[in-house]
């Protein structure tokens, strides 16, 4: 019998090595994320929470996986331009987007035509801040409470108006659902964007607006307006004193608005994972939660699948209340 030679045996282990250690190159190639800079699309101009949050959210990633997350602000249609290109982009980790709760759960129940179908078309990573909402009114109402306020809505139906940056927005659901649970008429008065609803309030010639506690709180303290509850489900450290509209006999009444991370559906589970663990780490971070705070949202950093369900959630409470209340935005 021929025995095997010297060369032939190292031939023979180089060929079990190589055999053994291709595939694990190959897992190590498909898991190097990321390897050149990835984008973050944020469907609205620069400067507001969103895009800070973003911001904010790209600079701890950058420092943790190594690589730049850029953020490219893509404005428009309600932010529906910035939401289609990124639910355009190829799956594969390099772009992300900002996207606010109105595009995710809202607009499907508004539109009937949209470029893109947040059900289908992210893949969700994770919430990143949440936002409470504070409902406002001008002195001259009267109102001290929101019983003060229902009760003067009682008295003289369809004498009392509502701002909101437009149609089908959050502060316009907000306005509809406060008229749905409180059994009152009031008026819906639209601007084209958050400031001229807050100006309108602060003038007077609206009465009411449900406006984001961030924006909102700087004018109660200086007594322009008047708070009368809290939207959000709980209490917010920025003002414990001011109970929530839940409190005060609306049981169930949220409204909170929240900024998320998406990637384009099919992003491979691995990379969305990542993204959510340093995410949630960065989110623990205390400087990151003061940054935060100083935007007047509370960070969340929830699960993939606990930020799909959320999702579900509110777009089905939205749509019966879009549906209910016949509201449309074109």
């Amino acid at each position: 019998m021929r025995q095997p030679t010297l060369a032939g045996s190292l031939i023979g282990v180089a060929t079990v090595l190589l055999a053994v250690t291709l595939p694990i190159g190959r897992v190590v190639a498909q898991t190097a994320y990321p390897t050149h800079p990835v984008r973050i699309i944020v469907p609205f101009p620069p400067g507001g929470p969103a895009d800070a949050l973003a911001r904010l959210t790209g600079d701890r990633l950058s420092r943790s996986l190594g690589q730049s997350f850029v953020v490219e602000n893509r404005p428009g249609a309600g932010g529906n331009i910035g939401m289609e290109q990124g639910a355009k982009a190829a799956a594969d980790g390099y772009t992300l987007t900002l996207a606010p709760v109105g595009n995710l759960t809202i607009a499907p129940s508004l539109y009937s035509k949209l470029p893109y179908d947040p059900a289908k078309d992210y893949a969700p990573i994770t919430v990143l801040a949440a936002v409470p909402n504070v409902l406002i009114v001008h002195p001259s109402v009267g109102a001290r409470t929101l019983a003060e306020l229902v009760a003067l809505a009682k008295a003289k139906p369809g004498s009392l108006n509502y701002a909101s940056p437009g149609n089908g927005s959050g502060p316009h659901l907000a306005g509809e659902l406060l008229k749905s649970m409180a059994g009152i008429d009031l008026v819906h008065v639209p601007f084209n964007g958050v400031a001229p609803a807050m100006n309108a309030v602060l003038g007077g010639q609206v009465q009411l607006f449900f406006a984001q506690s961030s924006a909102a709180l700087q004018h109660v303290k200086a007594g322009t307006v008047i708070a009368l509850g809290v939207a959000s489900p709980r209490r917010i450290a920025s003002a414990p004193d001011l109970p929530t509209i839940a409190e005060q006999g609306l049981a169930g009444f949220d409204v909170t608005s929240w900024y998320a991370l998406v990637a384009p559906a099919g992003t491979p589970a691995s990379i969305v994972d990542r993204l959510h663990q340093e995410i949630a780490k960065a989110l623990a971070e205390p400087d990151v939660r003061e940054r935060i705070a100083g935007l007047g949202a509370e960070p969340v950093g929830n699960t993939p699948a606990e930020f799909a369900a959320m999702q579900r959630a509110e777009a089905a409470r939205w749509a019966k209340l879009a549906r209910e209340a016949n509201i449309r935005a074109d």
